[in-house]
């Protein structure tokens, strides 16, 4: 379950914490209350391809970070981080960062171990379902 999104320098937004809590989490809105950006920048996470436009005007680089816990770790969370010579304790959350230059450069990071966006990629579907 997502219990924190942490969005730095993602388009209009300087500095954002979000905090989740059990159940269903919605965002709502008017027309460009900015509904989309937060959707980009919580995609970024799960492996959507980075783009440097996202990054906030006047700033070298963004970051995003996104913080999971489960009750237990989904199967298929597990065999990815293991493919990935990666672990995760049961009840240890699972955080997962991806920082961005306005250069274009991108740094994807799983509990502070540097990360490929394929395995962002591979685990993203069973963390967060959009609709």
């Amino acid at each position: 379950m997502l219990t924190h999104l942490s969005i730095r320098n993602i388009v209009l937004i300087e500095a954002l914490d979000l905090e989740f809590s059990r159940g269903l989490g919605v965002l709502t809105g008017e027309t460009g209350a900015g509904k989309s950006i937060l959707l980009d920048a919580l995609g970024l996470v799960l492996g959507d391809r980075a783009d440097s436009a996202l990054v906030r005007a006047g700033a070298e680089k963004a970051a995003v970070t996104a913080t999971f816990d489960f009750g237990s770790i989904p199967a298929a969370i597990a065999e990815a981080l293991g493919d990935a010579d990666l672990e995760l304790e049961p009840g240890e959350p699972l955080i997962v960062r991806r920082q961005l230059r306005a250069d274009g450069g991108s740094k994807a990071f799983v509990n502070d171990q540097a990360a490929g966006v394929a395995l962002l990629r591979a685990i993203g579907p069973a963390l967060v379902e959009v609709h």
